[in-house]
């Protein structure tokens, strides 16, 4: 794991300890059409069905999305079990994340 990705997990341990991040299927969903998600991270392991539902919903409401981790990656560094989804509902940190996630691209 390169150090890019040591810190986009470390933002999203703080987004989660700080209760902006909307993970599982349903309430990343919900995040995105109420409006309240500012970034979404979808497991690079997730199924086509998953990645495809959450690139037209975010192409539609205008939210950034990236595939990065896998399942048990997202899902330990939010303190839950697996997670093939999530989104951060908070703005600076949202932005902080997509700057770690641009950065690990491109390493």
């Amino acid at each position: 794991m390169s150090l890019q990705n040591n810190k986009v997990f470390s933002m999203l341990s703080i987004a989660a300890k700080a209760g902006h991040v909307a993970s599982g299927e349903f309430a990343t969903e919900k995040a995105v059409k109420t409006g309240l998600a500012y970034l979404v991270i979808v497991s690079e392991e997730a199924s086509d069905n998953t990645k495809k539902m959450f690139t037209n919903m975010t192409d539609f409401y205008g939210v950034p999305l990236y595939q990065f981790g896998t399942k048990e990656e997202l899902g330990h560094f939010i303190g839950k079990q697996f997670r093939a989804s999530l989104a951060i509902t908070d703005e600076n940190l949202a932005k902080a994340v997509e700057k770690h996630l641009i950065q690990s691209k491109t390493e």
